[in-house]
């Protein structure tokens, strides 16, 4: 089931990565980093200026490819603003849906979800279903995606997820994440490691989110501290925690010490797995990230099968009664964090 994306995303994580592929991909990682400098240098002496709209602009990323957590944090920063009275409206590219990203796509009016988790991507539908009141746009080019939602529908607030690197749109406030024990992998520019760009990025974030997803946030803490004092800006902490799984058909909550099939298709599978401590987990399937499933994938599990919000999303359209998804509480200090 995994394919070379997996295979390299692995050594991403490898503390001391060797080998000839490797150094394979440490070459064409040189390439890489003349293209991501030459952009951020036209970008940081302005000779190329990003483009502005009428609305404050947060964008909500990180430095590195995988899951760290941004879709999650994206929806409590919306519901926050929402909740003090603002019009807010969440750009993404809309990686891993079928709709064309090159046009503009209204996924949700804040009342109405218009498309499935196929055409959209699941990142906007979860956002779509998770985020009431809030307009959901996907589209490759987020400047033309912001400028409708401000013209057409009055939006007062643009939030971008993963937006750190889309230097073409001018943002007010710069958020970056990092996971508390991922952090930046090998430290090697892509393909060779994780990092989407060199250490001239630091110097655009404006606060920084160590996210937290283990059940003991002892680390996290420690590295928040640590990254505070490197980086010199506001640091605060994403907690990350399991909540309770349920039934993607009916709500029904699973019953905890059972046998179960744990699947998903992650950034980061591991600690999704790690999660559930309290089932007793028999196998686990992993897929590459954004995996469109089909109905073969699950036609041979019997049992309970626990997956991923992100993955349910896309499997809730199969005739099956036996999938759960796992249900993650997000806690952050959002009015802090937008100070």
């Amino acid at each position: 089931m995994q394919n070379i994306k997996t295979k390299i995303t692995q050594i991403h994580y490898q503390r001391n990565p060797k080998g000839i592929f490797f150094d394979f991909l440490k070459f064409c990682s040189y390439f890489y980093g003349i293209g991501s400098g030459l952009k951020n240098f036209l970008y940081d002496k302005k000779i190329i200026k990003p483009k502005k709209v009428d609305a404050y602009v947060i964008s909500v990323g990180n430095m590195t490819t995988g899951g760290v957590g941004k879709t999650p944090i994206v929806s409590e920063i919306a519901k926050y603003l929402i909740a003090q009275g603002q019009k807010v409206a969440i750009v993404s590219r809309g990686y891993g849906g079928r709709l064309s990203n090159r046009s503009i796509n209204m996924i949700s009016d804040g009342t109405t979800i218009y498309y499935d988790a196929l055409q959209a991507g699941d990142e906007p539908f979860w956002l779509a279903e998770n985020t009431p009141g809030c307009y959901v746009f996907t589209c490759k080019n987020r400047y033309l995606a912001s400028k409708y939602a401000v013209d057409k529908f009055g939006v007062q607030i643009i939030i971008l997820d993963d937006g750190f690197q889309h230097r073409k749109l001018h943002r007010d406030l710069d958020i970056v994440l990092m996971d508390s024990v991922k952090g930046f992998g090998n430290e090697n520019l892509l393909p060779a490691g994780p990092l989407r760009e060199g250490p001239e990025a630091l110097e655009r974030i404006d606060k920084f989110v160590v996210v937290s997803k283990n059940t003991k946030h002892t680390v996290a803490e420690k590295v928040a501290r640590i990254m505070q004092k490197r980086l010199n800006i506001p640091t605060s902490i994403c907690y990350t925690e399991p909540d309770y799984v349920y039934n993607i058909k009916n709500g029904q909550r699973l019953m905890e010490g059972l046998a179960v099939t744990a699947m998903c298709a992650i950034g980061q599978p591991q600690q999704f797995y790690d999660f559930l401590t309290g089932y007793q987990v028999v196998k686990t399937i992993t897929f590459d990230d954004h995996h469109q499933y089909a109905p073969i994938d699950i036609v041979d599990i019997s049992g309970s099968i626990i997956t991923t919000e992100k993955d349910a999303v896309k499997l809730a359209r199969f005739d099956r009664n036996n999938i759960y998804a796992l249900r993650l509480k997000t806690i952050i200090d959002v009015e802090n964090l937008l100070k």
